[in-house]
């Protein structure tokens, strides 16, 4: 039983990886209809970008704690990986849209073939070791935990349950969401005249679009 609650632990903080990865080949999917095969390599990039900053912080301050050190790793690897997909939108899949179907698809194969080897020629081909930022374990009922495993399953439940609340409860979710989703929100519009922004000024200057719930 032990054993089976031990590769629990495993699996839950392995699936909680994949499932932050999965978010982003679900929501590129249901948004524009492609999958984004350098979704990984993005990813990769990611993961290069917070070693590159802890590397930058261990030698510009030798003592700072490990907690400031993995959050700001964690802020600029999402800034990073966020400017990369909006560049590669911008220039390789966005001039290809209403283009016949499988050339988003072979600009997605080129371009993670681009950013492999863009790591391998700036980064050299072998695996980069990263030093051991937590290593604490905690024995409970003959079970081995990690706090490494804890941050990773928190820190997936956190960021599920916002990407879950702005897709289903905000107008940025509706305007993302794939044409065919039955879901609370669908493309209704009303504007400022019936619902106005809190601003007296803008009631008449300004016209805006909210989607609201269909009756």
């Amino acid at each position: 039983m032990e054993y089976f609650v031990q590769q629990l632990v495993n699996g839950l903080t392995l699936g909680s990886i994949y499932g932050l990865i999965a978010i982003g080949y679900t929501m590129v999917y249901g948004i524009i209809g492609m999958v984004n095969f350098a979704h990984g390599d993005i990813f990769m990039l990611g993961g290069f970008a917070a070693l590159i900053v802890y590397l930058v912080l261990v030698g510009l301050f030798g003592g700072i704690p490990i907690a400031l050190a993995l959050f700001i790793m964690i802020i600029v690897a999402m800034l990073m990986t966020g400017l990369w997909n909006w560049v590669i939108e911008k220039m390789a899949y966005r001039p290809l849209r209403g283009s016949f179907r499988l050339a988003p698809l072979i600009t997605a194969i080129g371009m993670s073939i681009a950013l492999s080897n863009f790591i391998q020629v700036t980064q050299g081909p072998r695996n980069k070791p990263v030093p051991p930022l937590v290593s604490s374990v905690y024995e409970i009922l003959g079970i081995s935990v990690s706090l490494k495993q804890i941050i990773i399953v928190v820190v997936t439940a956190v960021l599920l349950t916002i990407f879950w609340y702005i897709v289903n409860h905000t107008p940025l979710g509706a305007l993302s969401a794939p044409p065919n989703r039955t879901a609370r929100w669908r493309p209704c519009w009303v504007s400022t005249s019936t619902r106005p922004s809190r601003s007296p000024s803008s009631w008449v200057q300004h016209w805006r679009l909210w989607p609201v719930r269909c009756t």
